[in-house]
Parts: structure tokens; C-alpha cells; sequence
């Protein structure tokens, strides 16, 4: 595999393909911001909501591809996410953000999911990383310190799921029709931790400091099965294992940002703590999540594979752990694993016809035509970041080389 191949192909797909088509297809320019969804066929739903999610990983996208790339068009389309969110999106009552808000940017679902706070912090720090903004880091400290007195809770550490309009308790938790309706996940917990690591990249904090260490500890303490060396998914207040399903993507993706937080942290004992439970998680992923034709499958339990498509999502996160987990070790069978993911990826998930990639494909390698191009989930972080993160990752290996 020869580097600058790769970093060359990445660079491709991210900017002609991927930036392209979000530029080009959901620009939403009759009621403002971005089109809430568009279907495998690319019709535009011009009715549809407008998810927190898709909008706050938009203006990640951006703002991440603009410190790489400094296109003024990348600035614009992150100025106008920004800018959407901050006036639709912000609930000026009671704090925090909607979840969701109606084709005219009126508030559609109010409660006051954690998962989806915690990207409009990721994309704040990310918004700041690029363009300086104080006003940024401002909005997601507000956002952080509601989360903290809301959010948090004390008994046994971690973060309930979702909280009602004004930030009261509420049995309406689950994040997605495919999620449990339970108080804690591993999914909210794993981009929480996500985002306080962005946001402590720009405002070192003591208490920031804190509410990171304490979340990496308790990722390691109670969210990784420490003998499987995988994630467990859904938990009550106290930790209790709801279900044992299997997500690969998560797995693999868990394994890179759990150590990319312990590095931007800097306490080293935690950090030796993290490589060791980075490496057997990317190990265990690379042991039995993997298809012979290089792809990721979405889901598992004790018994073997139960969904056996392979969605867009996994196969971005899984190309970047599997490369992370060679940096840290240094076995070539992770860089040839990652490689292989972009392989699988460039075949099967790119639609080279409507552009951006397939929801995903099934175990024949068909795309999964009746799944959206764009939605509330259906959004350009995964695989723009997967892009970027093995730009950088492989320019630093490019650097080290020349140097030796």
C-alpha cells in the first residue's frame, strides 16, 4: 500500500465526492440552513425535520475541513450551520437545544437529548479549532455546565440519556426506535466523551479536566466488557447490563476516540490504561467482526452475526481504529485491515452515480437502496472525518519515514 496513493485517493473522495455533494445537494435555500432529508433516489423531502444531530455533524464536517483545506466555500457552509443552530435550534427559555426543529425551523421535538447537546459542543470546539470564534467556545462551556447539572448523575457516575424541555427528568430516554429505553448507553456516553475532549483541545479547564478523566474511567469501569474486550450497550442508573448485543462499529470506533481522549488529557497511568484496552478492542474487532471481503459487519451477539449488512458508519470508523491500533503497536496486520476497509469502502459504499456513499450494503454487496442519502443520522461526519483523520495520520507516517 504506498501512502501517497492513499492520501491521494482520500483527499479525492473527501473533497469531490463527500464536501461536494453536501454542498451541492441540501443547501436549503427557500427556509434556511439544510434540507432535513433526502432519499436513496436524491428527492428532497422539503417538508422534513430538521435534525440536531445532522446539523451540529455538519458543521463538525466543515469546520474540521477547513483547518486541512482552507476553501472559503468550507467556511460558508460552516458559517451557515453555525449560524442556523444558533438561531433555530437554541432553546432561549430554558437552555440547551431542541432536538429536532420543523422544515421552518420551528421546534418539533423538544426534549433535551444528551446525545445530541454533546455534538453541538463537538462542533463548537471544532467551529473555534478553525476559525477562532470566542462566542463558540462560550455556547458549548453554556452547554457543558447544563449537561453537568442536569445530565449528570452523582450516585453512580455518568450521564442519563435525555431530560425533558426545561431539563426534568422523563421516561421518554431512547435516542432511536432501534434503542432500548433505558437511563444509560454506551452510544451517549461514547459522544459525550467525544466532545469534552474537543472542547478540553480549546479551554483547558480544571473542571473540564475533571468531568473527562472521570468519563474515561468510567467508559473503562463499566461500559467495555473487560474479558471480551467490547462494548455492553444499554445499562440502567446503576450500571446493570441491559441486553448483550454486539456493535462492531462501535467497538472499533470506541477503541480510537477512548485513546484519543486519554492523549489529549495527558495523565499518563489512565493512558497506559486506555492503549492496552484500545488494542484488545481493535484486536477483538479484527478477530470476528470482520467479513473475508474486508468489510464490517453492523451486529452480533454470543451466538454469531445478526445483521449482517454493512453500513456506511462502521466501515469510515473502522478504517481509522484498525489504522490507530497500528500506530500504537506497530502490526502490520491492522494497517493491511484498515486498507482493506478502504478497499470495501471505494467498491462498495461510494455511490459514484449520486455521489456521497450508500446508507450501506447487504451480505451480497448490494446498496441498500430504500435507506436515505441524507436524514436526521444520515449525515457527512463519519466518513468526512474518517478522511481526514487518515490524512493527518498518514502524513505524520509520510514525515517519520522521510525522517528515518
Amino acid at each position: 500500500m504506498d501512502i501517497a496513493q492513499w492520501k491521494e485517493e482520500l483527499q479525492a473522495e473527501l473533497q469531490g465526492n463527500i464536501l461536494n455533494f453536501w454542498m451541492e445537494q441540501t443547501v436549503d435555500d427557500e427556509h434556511g440552513g439544510f434540507v432535513g432529508e433526502i432519499d436513496g433516489q436524491l428527492r428532497i423531502d422539503t417538508r422534513a425535520d430538521k435534525g440536531l444531530v445532522l446539523n451540529a455533524r455538519i458543521l463538525w464536517s466543515f469546520a474540521s475541513a477547513y483547518r486541512l483545506f482552507p476553501n472559503s466555500e468550507y467556511k460558508k457552509m460552516a458559517d451557515r450551520a453555525y449560524d442556523y443552530l444558533k438561531n433555530y435550534f437554541i432553546d432561549r427559555d430554558n437552555g440547551g437545544l431542541f432536538w429536532s426543529v420543523d422544515y421552518t425551523g420551528q421546534p418539533a421535538q423538544t426534549k433535551k437529548q444528551v446525545y445530541g447537546q454533546a455534538f453541538y459542543i463537538y462542533a463548537l470546539a471544532e467551529y473555534n479549532r478553525a476559525f477562532g470564534s470566542q462566542e463558540a467556545i462560550d455556547l458549548a462551556i453554556d452547554i457543558y455546565r447544563l449537561l453537568e447539572r442536569y445530565a449528570y448523575e452523582p450516585v453512580h457516575k455518568g450521564y442519563i440519556e435525555a431530560l425533558t424541555l426545561d431539563w426534568k427528568q422523563t421516561d421518554d430516554l431512547s435516542l432511536s426506535n432501534k434503542d432500548l429505553n433505558e437511563k444509560k448507553s454506551m452510544n451517549t456516553h461514547l459522544h459525550v466523551l467525544e466532545a469534552y475532549t474537543n472542547l478540553y483541545r480549546v479551554w483547558k479547564s480544571e473542571e473540564l479536566k475533571r468531568s473527562l478523566t472521570e468519563l474515561i474511567e468510567v467508559t473503562l469501569d463499566h461500559i467495555i466488557d473487560s474479558k471480551h474486550a467490547r462494548f455492553e450497550l444499554f445499562f440502567d442508573e446503576s450500571w446493570q447490563v441491559k441486553g448483550h448485543h454486539i456493535s462492531y462499529g462501535h467497538d472499533i470506533e470506541g477503541s480510537w476516540l477512548l485513546y484519543e481522549a486519554a492523549e489529549v488529557l495527558g495523565t499518563p497511568s489512565l493512558l497506559e490504561r486506555v492503549e492496552r484496552m484500545a488494542l484488545a478492542m481493535a484486536e477483538a474487532v479484527l478477530a470476528d467482526g470482520i467479513d473475508q471481503d474486508g468489510g464490517i459487519w453492523n451486529e452480533a451477539d454470543q451466538s454469531g452475526v445478526t445483521d449482517s449488512n454493512k453500513d456506511w458508519w462502521p466501515q469510515a470508523e473502522a478504517m481509522v481504529g484498525f489504522y490507530n491500533a497500528y500506530q500504537l503497536s506497530g502490526e502490520d496486520k491492522f494497517r493491511a485491515a484498515a486498507w482493506n476497509c478502504w478497499n470495501f469502502i471505494k467498491a462498495y459504499i461510494v455511490d459514484p452515480t449520486g455521489g456521497e456513499w450508500y446508507w450501506g450494503v447487504d451480505q451480497a454487496g448490494k446498496p441498500l437502496a430504500h435507506e436515505p442519502k441524507v436524514s436526521p443520522w444520515k449525515c457527512p461526519y463519519h466518513n468526512s472525518r474518517a478522511c481526514l483523520e487518515m490524512l493527518e495520520r498518514l502524513e505524520r507516517q509520510a514525515l517519520a519515514l522521510h525522517q528515518n
